[in-house]
């Protein structure tokens, strides 16, 4: 890249894939290529099969009880509007309040404040604690009141690197009768997730962030919660029967999955959780765990840095301000050393607000990245910092 072998430190906005995932899309397109569920000829049940194995194996990837309780989204952000939707829209009312963090994404935010504004709801905020990341837990009791319908929190902070305590939050959530929604995007290709030991109600996550395609993720909703929820968009597949004047909805969870869905990008998924089940999950988090803190210290050690994010027990992603030099200056120039790094608000304003500062950089790490990676980037940082003075 530019002259120099790429180090790709960008796997908090996507990862790199690899070559089952494509090889399970060209496949399918070569060879199974027809539509889901509708057609009665071979190649649409080979289609048909392959596309349900996958919501079996994503079951099995988060422990959900049934595969009933895996509905297929483009990804984390629609998964969240599915639900601000289809459950908000016919639970939540004037004066109910949604809990959220202050390091939420926007994608946790933005549907919300939809959600409020269409039924007069209100958003509360739990605080985080400065530039070390950590939520303010003696805040959680008096936050749970009685009036909050939802805790909606992610798990990993794609800005700090912070890893919460789901089992705590959703247990104190229960206690009270509030439903939880976990925010996965950042940790399903990370560390295991087991929904059923977690407690949660609902958890999204998005596949491009675990080796899979762009455009596929799912929504899992404990079963009972979905039966009980009206759909969200309307077409095929997603009826049982259509009257000129009336229709009735297919079962859960294909009321929830209008028209022709991602089919090869659906497979693809299956793959790319095969995939890092083989790498381990486990040996995975470790690896996040331990190249995430190398990065903590080397860029501590550089000087005239500001860090954000906890020093202890973090994921692996470390965000950053060089003295005097603006993130996007940084970005531009470690582009043109072959390093790949991410600069701006990550896509959440107000925690930036929060810490004072428009922007940071960020590198974010995933299992193919090593601590070798790690020391050209802090060569790379000492040259910025050489050329403009600092």
């Amino acid at each position: 890249m530019h002259g120099h072998p790429l180090i790709y430190l960008d796997n908090a906005a996507t990862s790199q894939k690899p070559q089952v995932v494509i090889d399970a899309l060209t496949q399918f397109y070569r060879c199974d290529n027809a539509n889901v569920h509708r057609g009665i000829h071979e190649l649409s049940n080979r289609a048909s099969a392959a596309f349900e194995k996958t919501r079996e194996r994503a079951a099995r990837f988060i422990n959900a009880s049934h595969s009933d309780e895996i509905i297929f989204t483009r990804g984390t952000t629609e998964s969240i509007n599915l639900l601000a939707n289809a459950w908000g829209n016919q639970t939540v009312k004037a004066g109910d309040v949604i809990l959220l963090t202050e390091m939420e994404h926007h994608s946790n935010i933005v549907p919300w404040q939809l959600l409020a504004r269409r039924t007069g709801a209100k958003l509360a905020f739990l605080p985080v604690n400065g530039d070390e990341g950590l939520l303010d837990l003696s805040r959680l009791e008096d936050s749970l009141t009685s009036n909050v319908r939802l805790l909606a929190f992610t798990h990993i902070s794609n800005a700090l690197g912070t890893i919460n305590p789901l089992v705590e939050l959703c247990e104190k959530a229960r206690k009270r009768g509030i439903l939880t929604f976990v925010d996965a995007a950042q940790s399903a290709g990370h560390r295991r997730l087991d929904v059923q030991e977690l407690g949660c109600d609902f958890l999204a996550l998005s596949g491009h962030k675990m080796c899979a395609p762009t455009g596929i993720g799912l929504l899992y909703g404990r079963l009972e919660l979905l039966d009980d929820m009206e759909p969200w968009q309307g077409g095929g597949d997603m009826i049982s029967s259509v009257d000129f004047h009336e229709s009735t909805w297919n079962k859960v969870p294909h009321k929830f999955e209008a028209g022709t869905p991602n089919i090869a990008d659906t497979i693809a998924l299956h793959a790319a959780m095969d995939y890092l089940d083989a790498v381990g999950r486990d040996r995975i988090a470790q690896h996040d765990s331990e190249i995430g803190a190398y990065a903590f210290e080397e860029l501590e050690r550089l000087g005239k840095v500001r860090l954000f994010g906890p020093r202890n027990q973090r994921a692996g992603l470390v965000s950053f301000l060089l003295h005097n030099i603006h993130a996007h200056d940084v970005v531009t120039f470690a582009d043109r050393q072959g390093v790949a790094l991410r600069g701006g608000h990550h896509c959440t304003q107000p925690l930036m607000k929060k810490l004072g500062v428009s922007s940071t950089s960020r590198a974010s790490f995933y299992f193919y990245n090593t601590t070798e990676e790690v020391d050209r980037l802090i060569e790379v940082l000492r040259g910025i910092q050489k050329f403009f003075g600092e």
